[in-house]
């Protein structure tokens, strides 16, 4: 396996030299999880030149483990609290031979101690943002990776059955939560990336809601959206449900969701345009006269993280699908007061032939 994490950071190298920056320091949990396949990570980061050897920094305690799992890399240890990961930093950049470099951080996230130890024991030193070279680079997912995403999706079916099977009137949004939490990570999930929502129709028009103390009473839709991983990697399924009598309008909401969803599904293929899949989602909701409802949104990729940053399914974006990506379809809602608010959301994997569809569940309003 090591094969692997060696050509992922050969492209990474390759990449921050066409940018004209002399080296990634990597602190965040996705990176390192790409990079070195490691998902139990604490206090640790990857330097990681334009050019020459990348050197792994970690805990003096976690050294033999690391050099262990990670033979393709040079593996440094601290003591802590004597020393710690942004002094340990300074000193490995400055034995390369650094002083005022140019260094690539990424979007997630980067410690105030870490920042302020490289900022003072590196004086001159400039940022860049390498958070597009990053999402890049791992938008176009290996068969492990695609097997570890697959198999977080099976997860999901288990915790969307418990969930469905559950809910009633009376019970609140986590308790609902928490039976499909219990039944994914038995089934060996081994947790969500994100705040999972299972939400009362009144909530379901807030951009980022989650799951909370609020009371499920009957006649109205409810959404459930799921998220389970493996191996780090990341899976996600939404659905919605008709708990009682809906509103018509709702049910004709979702299933305009649910048509422009296979619409995309069928359009996403290598070398169509992000802007071209999208547009095949917008038309649906256009002809049906909710093109003001509705965000210029309709996907991201998915991998480590449950919404990566490319390519992202946009109106008018020219990023190009390639084959084995791994996107999520379709992201928002409808956002129409009163009756908008039912989400369908899945995750395909893109073949030569089209979509391959990861998460699969019955796509109907599942009546309760």
């Amino acid at each position: 396996m090591s094969d692997i994490y060696r050509k992922r950071l050969l492209e990474l190298q390759r990449e921050i030299l066409k940018s004209g920056i002399d080296m990634a320091v990597l602190v965040d949990r996705e990176n390192l999880i790409y990079y070195t396949g490691l998902t139990n990570i604490e206090c640790m980061a990857l330097v990681v030149p334009s050019k020459g050897g990348i050197v792994c920094i970690t805990l003096a305690m976690d050294l033999a483990f690391i050099k262990q799992k990670c033979c393709h890399l040079n593996v440094v240890g601290y003591d802590f609290p004597q020393s710690n990961l942004g002094r340990k930093l300074v000193q490995v950049i400055r034995y390369m031979g650094f002083n005022s470099p140019n260094v690539g951080f990424s979007k997630y996230f980067v410690e105030f101690s870490v920042f302020d130890a490289l900022r003072m024991g590196l004086k001159g030193m400039e940022f860049s943002d390498i958070t597009d070279i990053c999402y890049k680079i791992r938008s176009v997912k290996d068969e492990s990776e695609v097997e570890y995403i697959r198999k977080a999706s099976e997860f999901l079916k288990e915790g969307m059955e418990a969930a469905v099977s559950s809910i009633k009137p009376g019970m609140t949004e986590v308790q609902v939560l928490a039976e499909a939490q219990y039944a994914m990570q038995k089934a060996g999930s081994e947790g969500s990336t994100f705040r999972m929502q299972v939400l009362i129709q009144k909530r379901q028009l807030i951009i980022h809601p989650y799951a909370g103390n609020y009371t499920i009473d009957n006649n109205q839709a409810i959404v459930i959206h799921l998220g389970a991983s493996y191996k780090g990697y990341t899976s996600k399924m939404c659905r919605t449900i008709a708990l009682g009598r809906v509103e018509p309008e709702t049910r004709k909401i979702y299933n305009v969701l649910v048509e422009a969803q296979d619409k995309a599904i069928h359009a996403l293929k290598p070398g169509i345009s992000v802007g071209a899949v999208y547009d095949a989602v917008f038309k649906v909701i256009s002809n049906a006269g909710y093109g003001k409802n509705f965000l210029d949104i309709a996907g991201y990729g998915v991998g480590i993280r449950q919404s990566e940053f490319y390519p992202i399914i946009k109106r008018n974006g020219d990023t190009v699908i390639d084959k084995n990506m791994v996107v999520d379809l379709l992201l928002p809602t409808i956002y129409k007061k009163s009756v908008g608010g039912p989400r369908i959301t899945d995750v395909l994997r893109v073949r030569e032939e089209g979509a391959e569809l990861l998460t699969e569940f019955s796509k109907k309003m599942i009546q309760k």
